[in-house]
């Protein structure tokens, strides 16, 4: 049975202007360096700058792969809830149903393209951001699309889902970051403690 093994990597860290930082560099490097002994084909990536820039340090470490852009990928918010959890109210304050439609729809794109299974054995990398990383787990865990929300990930943190035919989608892994040296971990997230 053929499987399509997607590999999810949020972006390097980057400055307030997008622009990956040395930190950030050096774990799109890291993050490819891991994936360098698997047949990855393809590295999807969307179309800003922080993503383009990790998937062209990941793809120097892959090459047999093809690194490409996806606007499925680019950073939006999957899913505005039509009762907002009040923890969250900040967050979507001022959304409407003309920006809910247009979650939808971006969401939609998002899965359509590369939460099912392909014909052939595949291995693709996607770069993209955390929300397109929780969405991606929410719907392959199906989950109820609010659950999208307080699912984060740190950057070129690795997830990896795999979709066959038949059968729900496979989670093997959320948010490992074992490739990285202890200070370049938890980038991505607010302050608190960590594991």
């Amino acid at each position: 049975m053929a499987t399509r093994h997607v590999y999810l990597v949020r972006h390097g860290a980057a400055d307030p202007f997008g622009a990956l930082t040395d930190v950030g560099k050096r774990q799109s490097e890291l993050v490819g360096k891991r994936l360098a002994g698997l047949p990855i084909e393809a590295v999807w990536h969307s179309p800003l700058p922080r993503a383009v820039h990790s998937a062209q340090i990941m793809g120097a470490c892959l090459p047999d792969a093809v690194v490409q852009e996806a606007p499925e990928l680019i950073d939006h918010i999957p899913h505005v809830p039509d009762d907002v959890p009040p923890a969250w109210a900040a967050f979507f304050d001022g959304y409407g149903v003309e920006e809910a439609v247009d979650a939808g729809r971006r969401a939609d794109a998002l899965t359509a393209r590369f939460a099912r299974p392909a014909d052939t054995e595949t291995h693709e990398i996607l770069v993209t951001h955390a929300y397109q990383v929780a969405w991606l787990v929410r719907h392959a865990l199906d989950a109820p699309p609010v659950r999208w929300l307080g699912l984060n990930c740190g950057n070129t943190a690795l997830t990896v889902i795999e979709y066959r035919d038949g059968t729900a989608p496979t989670m093997l892994l959320y948010n490992d970051m074992s490739h990285l040296p202890v200070e370049l971990r938890w980038t991505g997230f607010g302050a608190g403690t960590r594991p």
